[in-house]
Order: structure tokens, then C-alpha cells, then sequence
């Protein structure tokens, strides 16, 4: 009897560790900044979602909107920015710092 119930709780352990996400996978809604590029370019959100900005290059980078509706202090590395998108549409956005660096965030 022990010897299921010993069966049985590392067969659990297994499992959940299993099902369980890796720590280093980006998680939902965050845009990444690295070498110069925001990773993805384009990313598609549900209205009221709050979208992550991090910055992995070494250097400061700042996220700002085409139409000035957000933007960002200059972001230090490992640093973030979040911005809550409450209506629907397109947000253009790039580095005030780095212009050739562009982004695009589609609310639906």
C-alpha cells in the first residue's frame, strides 16, 4: 500500500511539473526590445489589455506613440513599460531615442 501511495505522489509531481510553463518563455502581451528591434513587430491584443515593453539591449531605449497618446521614460536594460490599450484600433509606435526602431499594437 505504501508503495502506491509513494507511486502515486511522484506520478503527481511529475505531472505538474510537466504541465508547467517555462519560466523563460515570454509571457502574453509583452513586446521585447532587443538588438534594436521590438520583437514582434506587431502584436494583436483584446480591448483593455495591458501590453509589457522590455528592454534587453544594453542600452536605454524609449517606447513612444506616433499620435503621442503613450510614452515611456528611457527604459534601462532589463527595465519595463506598460500601457493599458482601453480602446480598439492601431498604435504605432518606435524609439524617440532610435526612429528606425517601430512597433505596431492592433487592439480588437
Amino acid at each position: 500500500m505504501k508503495t502506491i501511495v509513494l507511486f502515486v505522489a511522484i506520478l503527481a509531481s511529475t505531472l505538474s511539473f510537466a504541465q508547467s510553463p517555462a519560466s523563460n518563455a515570454p509571457a502574453a502581451n509583452t513586446v521585447t526590445i532587443d538588438n534594436f528591434v521590438f520583437g514582434p513587430m506587431t502584436l494583436e491584443v483584446a480591448r483593455g489589455a495591458t501590453v509589457t515593453w522590455v528592454n534587453k539591449d544594453d542600452i536605454p531605449h524609449v517606447v513612444a506613440s506616433t499620435t503621442g497618446k503613450f510614452k515611456s521614460r528611457a527604459i534601462d536594460t532589463d527595465g519595463t513599460f506598460t500601457y493599458t490599450f482601453a480602446e480598439p484600433g492601431t498604435y504605432e509606435y518606435y524609439c524617440s531615442v532610435h526612429p528606425k526602431m517601430t512597433g505596431k499594437i492592433v487592439v480588437k
